[in-house]
């Protein structure tokens, strides 16, 4: 054991000789495995700061709550010109299901609306996320509130002119000023503001609520300022289960008493979509794995040119010390021995082009954090993984330089380098 502590001191000083005595060959084939590592973990980072940025947004809400529209929020077989044929939800039938469905704890009826200017005096706030909901959004999607409050039942049913706006807006509206009770304008009509969302922070996806740039207001304001037919406006129905509900038996439920409702023959396919939250996560981590591939193809490119970069610099040390292999092994020196100290090399060579490569996207992680509204993380298991993989590939390019150097004969070996 103590041998091969002492050679693998021998061979992280001959890596780090072969980097003082031929800095620029030895910085240029390392290039690879850095550019390599950098690309990949990079990928891996900035995938995982998004999924994980994503689950937390999503983890507000309950995974099995289901959204009840006429379009499907993930993969279907259905043609898209039939799709287009379906007839929308409407608020009608969001009371209906509502008043006969069991095993529910909440419904909400949403609209998904344009984005819209808001107003207040001199100072406006465009491309504001629109969120017109009733009542029960609040409980549904576990809002957090800076001040004030979300609308009551009673302003949700009446189409009360409140709203409540997401912290970003209110501070663009009002600086460090109280909003509560101020009158703004949206859709030229003015609304009282009475509450103010806590700070989440940059979502990676919005299902239409919660969201810092929102604002929120009552679903029947809107149905009476522009109609029911309006297309711009896609209606969605909110369906959250109790806990404990066979979620496949109660989707079976909703699709039934709609079909009843909507008067569809049995042997038609179901005009609407229940699409159930669990399902869309699944679509994101697929989406995730995509592009998690698509990084590796990428950097795997970058990582074949660091290996033959590895390989050179082995054959040219190889070549370079072929003289002091054959003293070695005259001084009885085993075929293995001569192996390891090459091998060693090489992957120590290569895992320090690849901390280099993990360095640029701690740095970079860092900067990114700091500017933007992200939390870019580099991972335990992404420093693990880069680390590896540049071991990796130090071990497979240094094979054949090392094979070639333990089957020197020692006297040809002492002869070639005098």
């Amino acid at each position: 054991m103590i041998v091969y502590f002492r050679l693998l001191s021998e061979s992280f000083s001959f890596a780090m000789n072969a980097l003082r005595t031929n800095k620029l060959r030895t910085l240029l084939s390392l290039l690879g495995v850095t550019i390599g590592i950098f690309s990949i973990i990079a990928v891996l980072a900035a995938v995982d700061s998004l999924d994980r940025k994503i689950k937390s947004d999503l983890s507000t809400l309950d995974k099995n709550t289901m959204y009840l529209t006429s379009v499907c929020f993930g993969p279907t077989d259905i043609p898209e010109w039939k799709v287009e044929q379906f007839p929308k939800v409407t608020y009608e039938e969001y009371q209906a299901l509502k008043e006969n469905v069991n095993h529910t704890e909440n419904f909400c009826f949403q609209l998904f609306a344009p984005r819209e200017s808001v107003k207040f005096e001199s100072k406006t706030v465009s491309d504001v996320n629109m969120v017109p909901v009733t009542s029960e959004f609040v409980d549904i999607q576990r809002m957090e509130f800076s001040e004030g409050r979300f609308f009551n039942e009673s302003e949700s049913n009446s189409g009360t002119a409140v709203v409540v706006l997401g912290f970003e807006v209110a501070k663009g509206l009002f600086d460090e000023s109280d909003p509560i009770g101020k009158t703004i304008r949206i859709y030229g009509q003015r609304f009282k503001v009475i509450g103010v969302t806590k700070k989440k922070g940059e979502s990676g996806i919005e299902l239409g609520g919660g969201d810092d740039t929102s604002a929120f207001i009552p679903t029947n304001f809107l149905r009476r300022l522009v109609g029911d037919n309006n297309d711009a406006m896609l209606p969605v129905i909110i369906i959250k289960p109790e806990k404990g509900t066979d979620i496949p038996e109660l989707k079976a439920e909703i699709a039934q008493k709609l079909r009843s409702m909507r008067g569809v023959k049995s042997d038609e396919i179901d005009n609407f979509f229940v699409n159930i939250l669990s399902g869309f996560t699944d679509l994101i981590d697929g989406i995730v794995a995509q592009m998690n591939m698509i990084g590796w193809i990428i950097s795997g490119f970058s990582l074949l040119v660091g290996g033959f970069g590895i390989a050179n610099i082995m054959f040219v040390s190889v070549k370079e010390r072929t003289n002091l292999i054959g003293i070695q092994k005259s001084l009885g020196a085993k075929n293995r021995f001569i192996l390891f100290q090459f091998l060693f090399e090489s992957v120590i060579l290569s895992v320090i082009g690849g901390v280099v490569g993990l360095l640029l996207v701690w740095i970079i992680s860092i900067l990114l954090t700091n500017l933007l509204d992200f939390e870019f993380i580099l991972g335990f298991w992404n420093v693990v993984l880069g680390t590896s993989l540049s071991a990796f590939i130090g071990l497979i390019s240094g094979i054949l330089p090392a094979i070639s150097a333990s089957r020197l004969d020692p006297v040809e070996a002492i002869r070639t380098g005098m």
